[in-house]
């Protein structure tokens, strides 16, 4: 999914959004082994996120074409493409990027690291970009519900049983 309303923006998995409106917030619910990740454009004030699910399209070719969100390889080229749509246009030097998610919730055993290859994923894609998280909050055991706000920049996160805090 590219866009909802301009202001308002619900992420489900594999989806990505951006907004420059103001006012806008743009929010993914029950992130666990998946990983959020949100750039800022300081200039712009463009806002963008995209909800991974998994590090590598080679598992399934097809949903990275419908759904390139999906995986890290295809969701960050989407991602950046997608700022560069809705704010005209950027300058790496203005991204701030951040990540959260990641988590250990459904592999006690750490027999797959889904949520640990995730977040190594994106590092080094992102890095082939020139760019780096400046800020993340990745990993433990918690699901993370995240809120994006496009005027003030803050990265709301929630969790079942925890108060929220910011990145």
């Amino acid at each position: 999914m590219l866009s909802q309303s301009p202001s308002r923006i619900m992420l489900g998995i594999g989806e990505i959004g951006a907004t420059v409106t103001p006012g806008g917030v743009i929010r993914t619910m029950a992130l666990g082994s998946c990983v959020a990740l949100l750039i800022l454009d300081r200039k712009t004030r463009c806002v963008a996120m995209d909800h991974i699910a998994l590090p590598d399209s080679a598992v399934s070719p097809d949903r990275a074409e419908s759904l390139p969100g999906y995986f890290a390889d295809t969701g960050v080229p989407a991602l950046l493409k997608l700022i560069e749509k809705t704010a005209g246009g950027y300058s790496k030097g203005n991204l701030i990027v951040k990540l959260t998610g990641g988590a250990n919730v459904a592999d006690p055993n750490n027999t797959f690291n889904i949520g640990k290859r995730n977040v190594l994923a994106i590092k080094k894609i992102l890095w082939g970009y020139g760019l780096g998280p400046v800020a993340e909050d990745v990993g433990g055991f918690h699901s993370r519900t995240v809120t994006l706000e496009r005027d003030s920049g803050k990265i709301i996160l929630s969790s079942p049983g925890r108060p929220n805090w910011q990145i």
